[in-house]
């Protein structure tokens, strides 16, 4: 089974991760198929750049996203877009659609303190 997960990256205490597509059985910053984005929780608010079209074809694909995932994509709407694609929706719009929502984030490249 094809899992969407994270993968650690970064330094002791000051954690980033990539958004991998990787099978079920490797270890969590072993073997991987695909990077598909990444995630940096120190910034305020946090920083999500994530390839959604490879996503959508992943997920159409039989892929499985994380817990973890699945949370930081409802957190930017993916999921529903997702949703709105399986219904029938074109692919275009959503990310179009997607694109001018992450324009308008504003995201301080100022990272924070590790608690």
């Amino acid at each position: 089974m094809v899992r969407i997960r994270l993968r650690r990256t970064g330094l002791k205490g000051q954690p980033s991760y990539r958004v991998v597509v990787a099978d079920k059985e490797s270890p969590r910053d072993g073997r991987f198929i695909e990077i598909v984005g990444f995630y940096n929780p120190r910034t305020e608010p946090f920083t999500l750049d994530v390839k959604e079209d490879r996503i959508y074809d992943w997920m159409m694909k039989g892929a499985q996203p994380s817990e973890s995932v699945v949370k930081l994509f409802n957190s930017i709407g993916l999921t529903a877009r997702f949703t709105r694609l399986k219904a029938g929706e074109s692919a275009e719009s959503l990310l179009a659609e997607a694109k001018a929502a992450a324009e308008s984030r504003t995201v301080s490249t100022k990272t924070r303190k590790a608690a």
